[in-house]
């Protein structure tokens, strides 16, 4: 039977501020629903004078988290620094070996070294918890280890980047370019500095990573994701997509198939009848597919103070009650090693933009390539020139075909002349 847990909080920011307010805001619930409660005891951060705006006297100061991970202070050590190196992993590593449980954040972390460190988890019999790093306070986690354990899922995917929902959001209802709403999005806190995680798909991708283990029972495989940003979509292609029938959104995407698990990350046109069209703004949503289950889908904030202390101590009360599981689902040691589907082997519908010169013959060239690679076409649009004698924009919609072969056509249409700039692809990915 665990008694009380004394907690280590390691980083001090949005996200640990937020667990320090809900967990000392909470002792008396958790009294009453335990017998027991989870308490804060030491804290680290890199200054101890900045006003957080909520008191810290009470607790141990540390300046090393290293020093904090292996306290005897300490039953759980709450990693909150982030990233993938440095001390964010010394400091767990630490903690494990030192019989710690860990609660963590850091979706690098494990997407780069989650099946390391679930090893020296399981061989001192420690939890190592990681709910928030995948979607906020989206208890996706949760719903896999427990709700759905029984299903064999077949596919996974999800919008799990608030900053790129958010523009691409506002580039649909306003009509703005990328780089227009960017510039807005870091203005109001929801894209950093340097948004190239972000924007570039990296951080989907760390979360992609994650789910794929958990959905497939194999080890975290981050190297060989397919990722695409969105930094490329147009104000354009969004506004023709819309006629269309379609939304754009980036999604993270892991399904079985034939030739492997495919993992990738990248914009994709779904129509806008299936729920995951109607995700907005900076809201995620992650869905599962299984055999029993056909599709559900769970969508919320993915990101915040809120949303994510939520998620950290949501996966502290689990501790607190006892319930230590394999990290991964599936015991580390019985992971299986991830099979690659290649990208280039992919099939789908596909999206495609052109702004073709106007000239005698163009289209007909256009079409003949198609049909050299066996593509079908499911609808060929001649868009209004607005003036414009000179380019002539156009719209394909294909049937289902394979990545390779559109690849190729569209390298031998790129190179034909027939082009005023190069073309342009989205994937059409089905939901229910």
């Amino acid at each position: 039977m665990v008694g009380n847990l004394r907690l280590g909080i390691a980083g001090l920011g949005t996200v640990g501020v937020g667990v320090v307010k809900l967990v000392e805001s909470r002792q008396e619930a958790f009294i009453n629903m335990f017998n027991k409660t989870a308490m804060i005891t030491a804290v680290n951060a890199r200054s101890k004078s900045r006003d957080r705006g909520v008191s810290l006297d009470k607790f141990e100061w540390f300046d090393d988290a290293r020093e904090l991970a292996k306290s005897s202070s300490i039953d759980v050590f709450v990693e909150l620094i982030g990233g993938d190196e440095g001390i964010a992993r010394e400091s767990v590593t630490i903690a494990l070996e030192n019989g710690k449980h860990v609660v963590t954040a850091n979706k690098a972390l494990i997407a780069k070294h989650g099946v390391e460190l679930a090893k020296i988890a399981e061989a001192n019999n420690v939890a190592l918890m990681f709910e928030a790093a995948v979607a906020g306070g989206i208890p996706i986690i949760r719903v896999m280890s427990q709700s759905v354990i029984a299903n064999e899922i077949t596919h996974i995917a999800g919008i799990m980047n608030g900053t790129c929902n958010y523009i691409l959001t506002t580039m649909a209802k306003e009509g703005r370019d990328f780089k227009d709403v960017l510039a807005e999005a870091q203005a109001k806190g929801y894209a950093e500095a340097d948004p190239t995680f972000d924007v570039g798909g990296i951080d989907t991708a760390h979360k992609l990573a994650i789910l794929t283990s958990l959905a497939f029972g194999t080890e975290v495989d981050f190297d060989s994701i397919y990722i695409e940003g969105i930094e490329e979509n147009t104000a354009e292609d969004i506004k023709n997509t819309d006629n269309l029938g379609f939304n754009i959104k980036l999604l993270g995407m892991a399904l079985k198939t034939p030739n492997g698990i495919e993992q990738r990350v990248h914009p994709a046109l779904v129509a806008k009848t299936s729920s995951i069209a109607a995700v907005d703004d900076v809201n995620n949503a992650v869905y599962i597919e299984s055999k029993m289950l056909d599709g559900i889908m769970l969508e919320g904030k993915g990101a915040g103070e809120g949303p994510t202390a939520s998620s950290v101590v949501g996966d502290i009360l689990q501790i607190l009650r006892g319930q230590i599981e394999p990290v991964f689902i599936t015991p580390v040691a019985k992971l299986k090693p991830y099979e690659k589907a290649r990208m280039n082997r992919h099939e789908g519908g596909y999206y495609i933009a052109l702004n073709v010169k106007n000239k005698v013959g163009a289209l007909a060239a256009i079409s003949e390539r198609m049909a050299e690679f066996d593509i079908s076409i499911d609808s060929l649009i001649q868009q209004k020139d607005d003036g414009d004698d000179v380019v002539i924009p156009v719209t394909i919609i294909t049937e289902e075909t394979s990545e390779s072969e559109i690849r190729a056509a569209l390298k031998k249409i790129d190179n034909d002349g027939f082009l005023a700039s190069h073309s342009r692809v989205i994937r059409i990915e089905k939901f229910a």
